[in-house]
């Protein structure tokens, strides 16, 4: 008996060990959250010591949870992931009112961790300061020369379409996954203005870094990369980092070679695209004596990839869900295409005939308003102590800009949840704006991109529908078609297929 009893007595005493770490920690992790409590800061749920609300998230839907939390919190409230604070803007007068009245305060970008690792400071995206300002300077004038917003880039657009539309008459109306042909044909434009020329579907190459984006933006938003970003310490060996860091510097090795490619055939008279110009740029600062320029082999690897993923990932996300829409609300698709028969005949459309074509219009707006495709936009951070609609938050905090919130506003929106293309449509049946459209996010953070995707979404989408009518595949209706969305960093359609059935 006194053996068992020395054991009992030594299981006693690591309980209570035990019992004595886990209030030693709660005291410390509340000791934490305390000092960084403010009276006035915004309202939100009751953090746990360490994990903060992370039990209480969906975080393969964390969307959904914030928006529920906005319900009982109201439109600007706070979460914390884990030990980090993290203040969440919600509805269109409150988003508004941050990113545009107040880009000042709240326009500075909050690189999540993974993207830290990624970008390490470089690139037009996940950057501040002067650094952001100068590249994404660079970036707008460099795309506008080489056709972002005007002629020049129609046409190439038009031509693309082209190669879609044969691609498409292939599969001769069987069902088939549209996936990986919209977004090669997507990211052939940013790739003839990046690199000065197109790939072929076939490349492997091009293939190979395409589907390598299409891969990471899933696992970028994976629980388990939300947790790494959260807990690097403790998750830093998980699968889907290690992955995500490999396909980087595979990424990394082909852009190396294509920009060795374009050195040696540099002609600083006539650039070919964005490449080009950086690489003049960087050599006329080199022979100026200048040393600590933006203008480098590691910036410029960074802000190649911003950009080429930024350009295939959102829109050709667009696509594929304006597509799924039609085949599922085929009253909206026969009036898209009665309206180009009436309108455009059988020419090829152009930006020009979009005036023209107020219910064309009026679906992709409602499209992009439905797919919701960056829910929580990218992270802000705030430049400065703030009082903000009588909320008090600390410089340095993380802020989540709720775009969901904006675009399915019920204070905005006549039916914020249903697929409404009237949305877009006055009394009389012409394209009405809406404020509360921003889709792009607003601000100083606003996609460089935008006019580029607005173009890009118009002729794609209006040439498909000009060439196939879009159904689901034989032994499936409507009704059964899922718009349920798959979540990563942007949401994305269920993997389904669909019929293209040639109407020319």
């Amino acid at each position: 008996m006194g053996m068992l009893d020395i054991l009992l007595q030594g299981s006693i005493s690591f309980s209570l060990l035990v019992g004595l770490v886990v209030l030693l920690i709660y005291f410390i992790a509340s000791s934490i959250f305390r000092s960084q409590w403010h009276k006035n800061e915004p309202p939100g749920p009751t953090p746990l010591p360490f994990l903060g609300n992370l039990l209480q998230i969906d975080l393969k839907k964390p969307y959904k949870t914030l928006m529920e939390f906005y319900k009982k919190y109201g439109p600007v409230f706070t979460v914390h992931l884990g030990p980090k604070k993290v203040v969440v803007l919600a509805g269109y007068r409150t988003v508004k009112e941050a990113l545009v009245n107040h880009d000042d305060v709240f326009g500075d970008r909050d690189p999540m961790l993974i993207f830290q690792e990624l970008s390490q400071g470089h690139g037009v995206i996940w950057n501040n300061g002067e650094p952001w300002k100068e590249m994404r300077r660079f970036c707008l004038t460099n795309l506008r020369d080489f056709g972002m917003g005007k002629k020049a880039c129609e046409d190439k657009i038009i031509e693309e379409s082209q190669h879609l539309i044969e691609v498409f008459k292939k599969q001769k109306g069987k069902a088939f996954d549209t996936t990986q042909s919209i977004c090669y044909a997507v990211s052939n434009i940013i790739c003839s203005m990046v690199y000065g020329s197109r790939f072929e579907y076939d490349d492997p190459e091009f293939t190979s870094m395409v589907n390598r984006i299409t891969k990471g933006a899933i696992i970028f938003g994976s629980p388990s990369i939300q947790v790494y970003n959260i807990f690097p310490t403790l998750f830093r060996r998980i699968a889907n980092r290690r992955i995500l860091l490999e396909m980087n510097a595979a990424s990394q090795k082909q852009n190396s070679a294509l920009f060795s490619h374009l050195k040696e055939t540099l002609n600083p008279q006539r650039c070919r695209g964005l490449v080009d110009a950086f690489l003049v740029q960087k050599q006329k600062l080199e022979e100026a004596g200048v040393t600590n320029s933006q203008f480098h082999d590691e910036n410029l690897f960074i802000t190649v990839f911003n950009l080429f993923a930024a350009g295939t990932e959102t829109t050709s996300t667009t696509l594929r869900w304006s597509l799924l829409f039609m085949a599922k609300f085929p009253q909206s698709q026969d009036k898209v295409q009665e309206e180009l028969r009436r309108v455009v005949g059988e020419r090829q459309v152009q930006v020009a005939d979009r005036k023209n074509l107020p219910y064309t219009d009026a679906v992709l707006h409602e499209t992009q308003r439905m797919a919701n495709i960056i829910p929580a936009s990218l992270p802000h951070k705030t430049t400065q102590d703030v009082t903000f609609q009588g909320h008090f938050i600390r410089k340095g905090t993380t802020v989540y800009p709720l775009l969901m919130s904006v675009l399915c506003d019920d204070s905005e929106w006549e039916k914020p949840h249903s697929f409404y293309p009237p949305h877009f449509l006055d009394k009389d049946g012409k394209f009405i704006k809406r404020n509360a459209f921003i889709p792009f996010s607003a601000g100083r953070r606003i996609c460089l991109g935008e006019s580029l995707a607005k173009m890009e979404l118009f002729i794609f989408f209006s040439t498909l529908l000009q060439h196939f009518h879009f159904s689901p595949p034989p032994g499936v209706s409507e009704d059964e078609l899922d718009l349920t969305p798959q979540t990563g960093f942007t949401l994305t359609p269920s993997p389904h297929k669909l019929c293209a059935a040639s109407c020319m």
